[in-house]
């Protein structure tokens, strides 16, 4: 147990992250307290999850403009910091966030030390690449380290000139890992027809519509599609299904036991969108993944050997990854034995907190 204050910032509280900032605390008897506003409607977050190891502070979000100009004020971040007085503070490495500098500002001249949590630092494009480098830059380099989700984050903080011995690798993971065996599959498809499996909020963003199209284009398999969640976009996807591949099932938003049954039964997971955080959860199920290419954080999750990541947002391009997925079952099972392996070994909550720990036990003896 380590006798060390945390605060930690973030601009939301997604329900998914519970499970990782509950354990977490569990390792620092001195407290825990996540720092979070509330996302913006069209966002379709679960936010309804309350934390039970660690406290959560409310904070109001200020939603400034859209799209690449989007920013946020926090209001109420430094009061909270004056109240909790963390040892160290880890908050997302986004200079977009308005109210950060004055955070970090706050911790030094406290003695403390901050954490940076993002994504990595891919290449601006467009207009004023110099100029956005540069802050990116300035702005990270306050940070007394980083915690990334992938290798390819981790590269990327350091051709910024941040010292690769300050960054830690975290993989994104929402889950433990598996406390249940492998799933045994059969060396044929049930009925002849395998089972694709989306799980996933019903929003624009995941490229559901993909999916039924791609479905519909399959020639020697055509599989029945699986649609697990709900949200705004439910019933656009179901008259399209309806109109274009009537082999689509919805079942509406699974959990627990209800969720496994039905991951049970697929034979692989796609994901031809972003946010895929239930690609891990899939994984733990020997599932083999299909997955869009987003934000770099399926880099060390999806690899040769357990699937695919879609080179582009096209109906096409997936049914031809389909394609060659289904109609070679052996190697299909054999990928989603090497999921399962991943999880169990290398992506997991567990590995996630471990680096965070790393992470934090690092800035303070420094």
């Amino acid at each position: 147990m380590i006798p060390i204050r945390i605060g930690i910032q973030q601009r939301v509280l997604p329900s998914y992250r519970i499970p990782f900032f509950d354990t977490l605390a569990q390792d620092f008897p001195g407290g825990l307290c996540v720092f979070a506003g509330e996302p913006r409607k069209e966002e379709a977050l679960n936010t309804n999850a309350r934390l039970e190891h660690a406290q959560h502070a409310h904070g109001r979000n200020i939603h400034l403009f859209e799209g690449k100009f989007y920013m946020c004020w926090q209001s109420g971040l430094l009061e909270w910091l004056r109240q909790w007085q963390p040892d160290v503070l880890i908050m997302e490495a986004n200079p977009r966030y308005l109210t950060s500098q004055a955070a970090i500002r706050w911790m030094k001249s406290h003695g403390g030390k901050v954490i940076g949590w993002g994504l990595g630092s891919p290449k601006p494009q467009g207009n004023l690449t110099g100029l956005r480098l540069y802050l990116r830059r300035r702005f990270v380099s306050q940070l007394d380290a980083l915690i990334t989700y992938s290798l390819k984050g981790a590269d990327e903080y350091a051709q910024l000139g941040i010292d690769p011995g300050r960054i830690f690798t975290a993989p994104n993971a929402v889950a433990p890992k598996p406390r249940h065996e492998m799933p045994e599959r059969s060396k044929a498809y049930s009925a002849g027809k395998p089972v694709v499996l989306f799980v996933g909020r019903l929003q624009p963003r995941k490229r559901v519509d993909l999916l039924i199209h791609a479905c519909a284009r399959l020639k020697q398999y055509q599989p029945q599609l699986w649609i697990v969640g709900d949200g705004p976009y439910r019933h656009k996807l179901e008259d399209l299904a309806a109109a274009h591949y009537p082999e689509t099932q919805f079942y509406g938003a699974k959990h627990g036991k209800d969720l496994e049954k039905l991951m049970r039964r697929a034979d692989i997971f796609a994901l031809p969108g972003t946010g895929g955080l239930a690609v891990q959860q899939a994984m733990a199920f020997g599932l083999p993944v299909i997955v869009g290419e987003s934000d770099g954080t399926e880099s060390d999750l999806v690899r040769k050997e357990n699937g695919w990541v879609l080179p582009e947002a096209s109906a096409d391009a997936l049914a031809g990854l389909l394609s060659e997925a289904l109609n070679n079952l052996s190697d299909l099972r054999r990928m989603g034995q090497a999921s399962f392996r991943i999880v169990l070994e290398d992506v997991n909550l567990e590995r996630m907190v471990a680096a965070f720990k790393r992470a934090i036990e690092s800035v303070k003896k420094n």
